[in-house]
């Protein structure tokens, strides 16, 4: 049996969801796709800096590793190698049932968005495997804003798309980076845990 998320008070119209660790249990993998695309590069990559930037865009991740460490990591080349890693172990996601309740509950009531730091092939295929897609009315991915998680930018595209006033919105999130982007927006949120 799930646990219940604790929904905060409000009349929201909206309901924007992160996707790694939020829709989709996808963490562990991205850990492992990761590690394994940094250390082919040359590099490391430390469980806990990598849940530090849960949520950052995958490209400012390999940008962060480079200036944290004195690394060269030609970010386009690690990200490319990282997410084929990933994708090649898609038929491991199971969905984080707490949040899968409101996302059954909520469609085709008020519209969904998901709003990731994953580049939206990347979204689309995870949703695929979960038999997800078809329930969410906007994508927004990597390639959808110029200023990744914490800043605003990711949820106040997806509030646009959607034609719903940012404060009628409410974010599923499970990193720290998300929630505050999603302050930022002048949203509430759920932490899922």
């Amino acid at each position: 049996m799930p646990v219940a998320l604790a929904l905060p008070e409000g009349n929201f119209r909206a309901y924007l969801f992160d996707l790694d660790g939020t829709i989709a249990d996808t963490m562990p993998l991205h850990f492992v796709a990761w590690t394994k695309a940094v250390e082919d590069a040359g590099g490391t990559f430390p469980e806990r800096l990598f849940y530090e930037l849960a949520g950052v865009p995958i490209l400012q991740v390999v940008e962060r590793l480079n200036r944290t460490f004195g690394y060269t990591l030609d970010p386009e080349v690690v990200a490319h190698h990282k997410e084929a890693l990933y994708l090649e172990m898609l038929d491991q996601v199971k969905p984080i049932a707490s949040v899968l309740e409101h996302v059954n509950l909520q469609h085709g009531r008020i519209p969904l968005a998901v709003v990731s730091g994953s580049p939206r092939d990347s979204i689309i295929r995870t949703l695929t495997a979960l038999g997800l897609l078809d329930r969410f009315d906007t994508l927004v991915g990597a390639e959808d804003y110029t200023r990744g998680k914490p800043d605003p930018e990711p949820f106040l595209v997806a509030a646009q798309r959607l034609g719903i006033d940012p404060a009628s919105c409410l974010v599923f999130e499970d990193a720290d980076a998300g929630i505050r982007s999603a302050e930022a927006a002048g949203m509430k949120w759920v932490r899922v845990v």
